[in-house]
């Protein structure tokens, strides 16, 4: 199988910003790019070096969205989705905001 990484293009960064449902200061606070450079990339008026990509591919990650290679051989382009379905994210947040203030187990 033939995949090549994953590249953030204008259409791909917004797609992930709206599954995240993340603000561009957000993304830019995560990711250390000013806003109006992810304005520009979101416009497809600017490019990501590959420094900036891979700091973007890591703040996107955090916000649980995931970068999808594309595939030559079976003919699929880049893509993004969730790392997590609406399901498991609404147990995760129960889990984090259940119990009281975190402390040494006892076990």
């Amino acid at each position: 199988m033939t995949t090549t990484a994953p590249l953030i293009t204008a259409d791909l960064a917004r797609a992930a910003r709206a599954l995240a449902q993340i603000s561009l200061l957000d993304l830019s606070e995560h990711s250390g790019l000013e806003v109006e450079h992810l304005r520009g990339l979101e416009r497809g008026l600017r490019t990501l070096t590959q420094e900036q990509e891979l700091r973007l591919h890591a703040a996107l990650e955090e916000f649980g969205i995931e970068l999808l290679p594309a595939d030559e051989i079976a003919g699929y382009g880049h893509g993004v989705r969730q790392k997590f379905n609406p399901r498991t994210v609404k147990r995760l947040e129960n889990w984090e905001n259940e119990g009281g203030p975190a402390a040494e187990d006892d076990i």
